[in-house]
């Protein structure tokens, strides 16, 4: 569905993205993830020919982005962080507004009322978008991005302000979106990310570091410590348990009814056993024995961070063709170019919806 090759892009002397590839597929929900500043705005821009690339290319289900910007366009709906509304405008009024601006083909009646549909809106058709709630214009914002039944969508922090309730709800219509064209979701909140998207990319520093699924990044980057709940003496057990062959590392994390400890063992070397036996000799009864998981807020800290060892670990997924959030520019304004330097600005393109 989208393709971008070798993408690079440069300010002056200074370069924003570094040979950036990577691929989304029909039907999927890919998660986009970056610190503020790593090149997530500069990509989403050249991928909606909004601001053109210094070198690389972007191909939108078989159309080069610069050849044929308008026909890759009308394959992109975008829905940015603070969707382009008109506040004194009724729902109606902008969408069928918006339905003339994108040159939409489809039977404007009915197109509408399956779009409103789709994602919850035909009680408030009639009304301003101004005395709608933060999660029903969040709502419209979303159902011009779906005008014209576009094959990517790209979502920019969907749930910001939302409540719990209406959050849920979104994760929800996401999902279902999902069944029936490629979605990219970029969002701050990881867990959302986690449950939503089958694969992730990370971005940092203009460079592709990391594209898995959740699963797998956090396997590839895991935290194989254990943590063990015991019914006895903290500082006792702790003793016996640094003493035991194989342990690296023994730390009590607390010490009240249960004595709770973080341990690591030797590289290769399985203590479980070992541990068992001892514990058992002692009468000290286990309440629980987990391995450390690596959380997904864990994994893209430590990529993020500099962590080597993570990094390394991840080089070889991140050589794979991987997806990245276009954007149709909104006609009330395209996304700010958050990463170019003071004083220097982006080349535009324009960003035509």
């Amino acid at each position: 569905m989208l393709t971008v090759q070798g993408v690079t892009k440069v300010y002056g002397s200074r370069k924003v993205l570094d040979d950036i590839s990577f691929t989304v597929e029909d039907e999927e929900i890919l998660g986009f993830l970056g610190p503020n500043g790593a090149g997530k705005s500069t990509t989403m821009n050249i991928i909606a020919g909004y601001t053109s690339s210094t070198a690389g290319t972007v191909t939108v289900n078989g159309r080069e982005i610069l050849d044929d910007p308008v026909g890759c366009k009308r394959q992109i709906g975008y829905l940015p962080e603070h969707p382009p509304l008109y506040p004194d405008m009724t729902v109606d009024a902008y969408l069928s507004f918006m339905f003339g601006l994108k040159k939409v083909k489809e039977d404007k009646k009915s197109h509408l009322e399956e779009i409103c549909g789709a994602v919850g809106i035909e009680d408030v058709r009639k009304r301003l978008i101004k005395n709608l709630s933060k999660g029903y214009q969040q709502r419209v914002g979303l159902a011009q991005a779906m005008l014209g039944n576009p094959r990517l969508l790209i979502l920019d922090e969907p749930t910001v302000g939302l409540d719990p309730k209406q959050i849920l709800e979104v994760r929800n219509l996401i999902r279902d979106l999902g069944k029936r064209c490629a979605v990219i979701f970029s969002s701050h909140i990881l867990q959302e990310i986690q449950s939503v998207c089958g694969r992730i990319i990370i971005i940092d520093n203009g460079v592709l570091i990391a594209d898995d699924t959740p699963g797998n990044l956090s396997r590839k980057t895991f935290d194989e410590r254990l943590l063990l709940a015991v019914d006895g003496p903290g500082e006792a057990v702790l003793a016996k348990l640094r003493k035991l062959p194989g342990m690296k590392q023994a730390e009590l994390s607390e010490s009240g009814g249960a004595a709770e400890f973080i341990l690591e063992s030797e590289e290769g070397r399985d203590i479980r056993r070992d541990l068992f036996h001892m514990l058992a000799e002692n009468d000290w009864p286990i309440l629980s024995l987990r391995q450390s998981g690596t959380s997904l807020e864990n994994v893209f800290l430590r990529l993020t961070a500099g962590d080597s060892s993570a990094v390394s670990v991840l080089a070889g997924t991140a050589e794979a063709p991987d997806a990245r959030p276009g954007e149709e520019a909104p006609s009330a304004g395209a996304p700010a170019e958050e990463e170019a330097p003071d004083g220097e600005s982006p080349d535009s393109e324009g960003g035509g919806a």
